[in-house]
């Protein structure tokens, strides 16, 4: 993957070196089927279909990954592969490659370096 260039025109920008920017990983296929969910969007209307928050609607459509916030597989070792991006929040999350010693997969937010 070749490197971007940019103009160093903030503080932020002069501390990224190459290579340390997160970038989605290219998985070769779609997301783990069992890790996600269909999300459900308003549009900006309420029960009764009326218009309560203007200018929302439209966009890409997006599925939920399911994150496991509770990380409670205590003594079990894990390894993750992949750092991916996630539509529906800021954070990253890693790949459906975390893999656990007994086969099982879980996303969860990928820690800062």
């Amino acid at each position: 993957m070749s490197s971007k260039k940019c103009k160093s025109n903030n503080s932020r920008r002069r501390a990224l070196a190459d290579g340390q920017r997160l970038r989605r990983v290219d998985r070769g296929g779609q997301a783990r089927e069992a890790l996600l969910r269909p999300k459900r969007r308003t549009g900006g209307r309420n029960n009764q279909g009326r218009i309560t928050a203007r200018h929302r609607g439209g966009g890409h459509k997006r599925q939920y990954r399911l994150i496991d916030f509770r990380r409670n597989k205590d003594g079990v070792s894990g390894l993750v592969k992949t750092i991916e991006y996630d539509p529906n929040r800021s954070a990253r999350i890693t790949g459906d490659d975390l893999h656990y010693a007994d086969g099982e997969k879980r996303y969860i937010l990928a820690p800062t370096a």
